[in-house]
């Protein structure tokens, strides 16, 4: 497998191997010594999978107390997938990465605890599975506006079908001001 290092402190974009013939492919998504060795030594407790539509937002969210790290693909379809550092005390607070996951590229990236994250759907249908090393805690979770004019991700979708509860995220400026 490739490891990928980004410009966010732990952020890693992770290629794994993809055996391929006429009958189709296989990929090994996650072996604990492996993923160890790429630095990604938490255990995960929880799998989650979701299905969106094309247009679909979904996020920025992280957890105040109990952060999570997640290792995420997608199965089917294609997502801009994007990670913000949100912490008050890094260089790099304000600052993300956007990665494009599909089916056909078959990238998986790992988002340490402590980040916001999100994505918008690119395809028509999009499966977007991901692994957490905590538990989802629905009265823990945080917010971060997806369109907040300081941070600037060039989401590559106009008008996107948000949640309520993402239409009224703060901005991170707020969020800090908050001391979230």
């Amino acid at each position: 497998m490739n490891v990928i290092e980004t410009t966010l402190p732990g952020v890693l974009i992770i290629e794994p191997k993809v055996f391929g013939d006429h009958r189709g492919f296989f990929i090994e998504t996650f072996q604990v010594e492996r993923y160890r060795e790429a630095g990604i030594e938490l255990p995960f407790v929880q799998d989650n999978h979701s299905r969106s539509t094309r247009g679909v937002l979904r996020g920025l969210h992280f957890q105040r107390t109990r952060p999570q790290g997640k290792l995420v693909s997608v199965s089917r379809g294609a997502v801009y997938d994007v990670t913000v550092d949100i912490d008050p005390q890094s260089p790099s607070c304000g600052q993300f990465v956007g990665v494009e996951l599909t089916d056909e590229n078959h990238r998986q990236l790992w988002v340490p605890p402590g980040y916001a994250h999100g994505f918008c759907v690119l395809s028509e249908v999009a499966d977007f599975q991901y692994k957490c090393t905590d538990l989802y805690v629905p009265e823990d979770e945080g917010g971060l506006l997806w369109s907040d004019p300081e941070i600037n991700i060039p989401w590559p979708i106009t008008d996107p079908q948000l949640s309520a509860k993402d239409q009224g995220n703060p901005t991170l400026r707020e969020l800090l001001a908050q001391g979230a």
